[in-house]
């Protein structure tokens, strides 16, 4: 038995339009387009033509584009008949959420929207965060947090070991320099010399 693939399949013969087939489908285009245009109320004729030409449509300038099928399907399931048990049944589905177009009218612009926007829970925090912080080196700065006490306690204390180092300084230099002329007044008059 042998086996081999049909014309259909992937594999199979590949097929190419010639150029007087491809010109007749361009005719019957044209012809449907300004058959449209003189019949533009027909609807039942265009859902034909457009599933015929492959989901074109024209626009009233005569420029063609492509329609996705699922907007199509949809506002057809809307508009058109239901179909099987649907249009004897109506059923809604109460999980299915349902979008509400708003005017510009309606949408809230009250001051209290716009002038407190929403914060995070984070941003919220990081804005806490820096007035504390800002609040902080504030009191700080006034001397009126126990750290700063502290450090100025510490500063009078190391002021005070400085002004007695100083003075001890102070004291030992004049020490040395009376010693140092006491030496010299006793090196003299031990040689004998008067100034």
């Amino acid at each position: 038995m042998a086996r081999g693939r049909s014309r259909g399949h992937k594999g199979g013969r590949k097929q190419f339009s010639s150029a007087d087939q491809i010109k007749e489908d361009l005719a019957k285009e044209e012809e449907k387009r300004r058959w449209r245009a003189a019949h533009p109320d027909s609807s039942s004729e265009e859902s034909e033509d457009e599933g015929a030409a492959g989901g074109k449509k024209k626009t009233d300038d005569g420029i063609e584009f492509e329609s996705s099928s699922s907007e199509e399907s949809s506002s057809e399931d809307e508009d058109g008949k239901k179909k099987g048990v649907e249009g004897m049944i109506e059923v809604e589905n109460p999980n299915r959420v349902r979008q509400k177009q708003k005017k510009v009218t309606q949408i809230d612009t009250s001051d209290k929207a716009s002038a407190k926007p929403q914060l995070s829970r984070r941003e919220r925090e990081e804005i806490e965060k820096q007035k504390a912080k800002a609040h902080y080196q504030k009191m700080h700065a006034a001397g009126k947090t126990d750290e700063a006490r502290a450090d100025l306690a510490r500063l009078a204390i190391i002021r005070k070991q400085r002004e007695e180092a100083a003075a001890k300084r102070d004291s030992d230099a004049k020490a040395k320099e009376a010693a140092a002329k006491a030496k010299v007044e006793a090196t003299n008059k031990a040689l004998g010399k008067k100034k």
